[in-house]
């Protein structure tokens, strides 16, 4: 959480910021913390900005085609996105977190306009989720959340989204099933001392989790927009791994709609 949020405020202090989160800078100057510890570098920092950017972009243009719409942000951890992305007063907008992670937001970040609540609570629960009104299109963003769970885990929470709302979108990243295998590499994973345990190589596996599920984007990260904004190092570095079949095909940005 702490990584992220660090990556996207040194990806904003760059001339060339690819997200301009302002809102992460300030959240990170009221931390007295060693960032060092994360091991996010300026590549991995403009990465991680690469990835909020698309995913940002993705719900802007949701929230265009449905200006009445809701928005699920699960494991919202210390993101900024409600504060980037401009909404009308229609859209209502759901931060969902562990209660910790919750009580965190409120002492480093500043409330919201419009209609937004931050809700307390495990993804994974069935609650939280009874609690939203099923009146309109939903779209779901979960970024660095789907690794981190058990396919069952992965499997039940969309489906119980999916079926919640007569139509929507998920919009979240995933690592392929080598990228699971590799992940002692990532250095704000390894530092963090976590586990990741999903990984999904064919969106199918998602679609076929309800009928008309359905895959509009499958974004490689070594594809994705932008990636002119890392430095030489970094680019160098992408076009080493899109030359190799497995490595290329670690991570990925899914788009599907229902």
């Amino acid at each position: 959480m702490l990584a992220t949020l660090y990556g996207r405020a040194v990806d904003s202090g760059r001339s060339t910021s690819v997200l301009h989160d302002d809102e992460a800078q300030r959240a990170v100057d009221r931390i007295d913390y060693d960032f060092s510890k994360t091991g996010m570098n300026t590549t991995s920092a403009v990465g991680v900005a690469i990835r909020a950017k698309t995913l940002d972009d993705w719900t802007r243009d949701f929230i265009r085609r449905n200006p009445s719409c809701t928005v699920l942000h699960l494991a919202c951890g210390l993101d900024t996105r409600v504060h980037r992305i401009e909404r009308p007063d229609t859209v209502r907008w759901i931060d969902v977190d562990m209660p910790d992670v919750v009580a965190l937001r409120h002492k480093l970040l500043p409330e919201p306009s419009g209609d937004y609540r931050l809700v307390a609570s495990s993804v994974t629960e069935d609650a939280w989720l009874a609690d939203v009104p099923a009146d309109r299109p939903a779209v779901a963003v979960f970024e660095g959340l789907s690794m981190y769970l058990t396919q069952a885990e992965g499997h039940a929470l969309i489906s119980r989204i999916t079926s919640r709302f007569t139509g929507g979108e998920l919009l979240f990243d995933v690592y392929g099933s080598w990228g699971i295998k590799l992940q002692k590499l990532v250095p704000a994973v390894r530092n963090a001392g976590a586990t990741l345990h999903w990984g999904v190589d064919d969106p199918r596996e998602i679609e076929a989790l309800r009928p008309g599920l359905t895959t509009v984007d499958a974004l490689r990260s070594v594809d994705l927009p932008h990636l002119d904004a890392l430095p030489r190092s970094g680019r160098i570095q992408m076009k080493i791994v899109s030359a190799i079949p497995k490595l290329r095909d670690v991570g990925k940005l899914l788009r599907l709609r229902w």
